[in-house]
């Protein structure tokens, strides 16, 4: 709670001001081109101005779940209206609201670590300075990582830019944006504190390990991300709490590596992706499971599916349910990273993109998730296969934004999307799992910005 009031006053002091300076220029040129006032003086400045990142992530995953769970198989809309019911489809218009909305908040995010990165030279303890350099390092990598799994190849700005720069309006290859995503993340870590040595809710050497043992995953580095998942396995900061719906509902307990956090019934620091998870949010209600996800629950998974489905409406999602007063101003947090994806990545990276394991340590791994909510286990010797690690992943992390990056990373996006939009009746083709670009950024930058293919 300690950090949530440090956050309140930052947003209150810092984020009001960011946003005021950035909104009035979004809707003249691209977000990443916001120019530098020179506006931080001193430590406490740039202290608050690595709070208001913490601020800006907030806003980019209040809507994120309609980019991720609802272009997947998990969720969809309640009723298919509006501009809501193009991710249900994925067929999504570059010109759709919450696409750009998204695009902005990321970019936002980018644009407040470069300014802290920008303003180091203010701060006169050196040590302090790194922390602060890191924090911002992770986010901006965290940001990056979103971006190029969401829209593909994407500018590349690591440094506070003028309007009218090339860079605000150049799209990068993406391996260069992974490389500097793996470099942000590298220097995090040797710098950033472990949990025990920071406010929670601030970023980590854990939290950096696991996400880029993620990015490893993703890019293929099986060897690298192996590694990383031991190192914050055995780091004794974090572990699997005993019920599962103590992840979401017992908020910053040991299973949390990194997580954004909300306070309830805050008109700064609360948020309403909660409400919309239920038949009072917008198009009566979004982020709502599909049939194929419910198949594919096992019938006996009983203490997973009290948390999955809310208990007053089974079509809905049951996580992140609020408990607040004003049910606009939600103060669940959001979870990033946790051990439960901890573990089944470790599987996953002893996997190394084959088809099964007999790995004691990918099995055991496997394991440790079923095992805590009374599913089945394999046995010593007994084969893991591709298929059972991704059916867990869907379950366990279910309605967390995984779902779709998991199918792509895993190589089976193409196979089961294709499966399901038949299935749901619409069209499916693999040009759909990259998203588009925002028309307004390819607009702003006089069309140097270039459309993805098939858009």
């Amino acid at each position: 709670m300690k950090t949530k009031n440090i956050l309140k006053v930052a947003a209150i002091v810092f984020g009001a001001w960011t946003f005021t300076a950035c909104e009035s220029q979004l809707d003249l040129k691209p977000v990443s081109a916001i120019g530098d006032n020179g506006f931080y003086t001193n430590t406490d400045e740039v202290e608050a101005a690595v709070f208001a990142i913490y601020d800006g992530l907030q806003n980019t995953v209040q809507r994120e779940f309609a980019l991720t769970e609802m272009r997947s198989d998990n969720t969809k809309t309640k009723n298919s209206e509006g501009e809501w019911a193009q991710f249900e489809k994925m067929d999504v218009s570059p010109t759709n609201g919450t696409l750009s909305e998204y695009w902005t908040d990321l970019y936002n995010v980018v644009f407040r670590a470069n300014k802290v990165i920008a303003s180091l030279d203010v701060v006169t303890e050196e040590a302090t300075k790194a922390q602060f350099e890191s924090e911002a390092k992770f986010a901006r990598a965290l940001m990056y990582f979103n971006l190029t799994r969401a829209y593909g190849e994407v500018p590349l700005v690591t440094r506070v830019i003028v309007p009218g720069e090339e860079e605000a309006t150049t799209k990068t290859a993406t391996n260069t944006v992974y490389q500097q995503i793996e470099q942000d993340l590298m220097d995090a870590i040797e710098v950033l504190p472990s949990r025990g040595d920071t406010n929670e809710g601030r970023a980590t050497k854990g939290a950096a390990q696991a996400l880029l043992a993620k990015v490893k995953l993703t890019t293929g580095d099986y060897a690298g991300a192996k590694t990383l998942l031991e190192t914050v396995m055995n780091s004794g900061d974090y572990a699997l709490v005993e019920n599962y719906s103590d992840v979401f509902y017992s908020e910053l307990n040991t299973e949390i590596i990194f997580a954004i956090q909300f306070i309830n019934d805050n008109a700064v620091e609360s948020q309403d992706f909660s409400y919309e998870f239920t038949k009072l949010g917008r198009s009566s209600g979004l982020n709502y499971v599909t049939a194929d996800f419910k198949a594919n629950v096992d019938p006996t998974d009983t203490e997973r599916m009290a948390v999955l489905y809310n208990p007053e409406d089974q079509q809905e999602n049951g996580k992140f349910l609020t408990s607040s007063a004003d049910n606009r101003l939600c103060g669940n947090d959001w979870i990033v990273l946790r051990m439960a994806d901890v573990y089944l990545m470790y599987a996953e990276a002893i996997l190394a993109g084959e088809s099964s394991t007999t790995n004691a340590d990918a099995v055991n791994a496997y394991n440790m998730i079923r095992a805590r909510v009374g599913l089945s286990t394999l046995a010593a010797g007994e084969t893991l296969t591709k298929d059972a690690l991704l059916a867990e992943r869907r379950v366990e992390l279910a309605f967390e934004n995984h779902r779709l990056f998991d199918l792509v990373r895993f190589g089976e996006a193409e196979n089961v999307m294709g499966d399901f939009a038949e299935e749901n009746g619409f069209t499916f083709n693999a040009t759909k799992l990259l998203l588009p670009i925002p028309q307004r950024e390819i607009d702003t930058s006089y069309g140097l910005l270039t459309q993805n293919p098939g858009y």
